[in-house]
């Protein structure tokens, strides 16, 4: 399954259960999923490049390098 922009660093940091839940939001084409320990809702990397920007919140699934912002 193709992963959008997030690094694999990234995802590599994260839990099983929220790289499955994010890659399934994404192959649905969802702009997020609800984060399997806490029941927040997280944006996916996709919705956040259809965003077109970083908003700078420190998003889990952040595709941008907030210091070039």
């Amino acid at each position: 399954m193709a992963r959008t922009r997030l690094m694999s660093s990234q995802m590599d940091d994260l839990p099983a259960a929220m790289i499955a839940a994010h890659e399934r939001a994404v192959a649905a084409g969802e702009p997020g999923y609800l984060d399997p320990h806490t029941g927040l809702f997280v944006f996916t990397a996709a919705y956040h490049l259809e965003r077109g920007s970083c908003c700078a919140s420190g998003c889990r699934h952040c595709p941008y390098d907030e210091r070039t912002e």
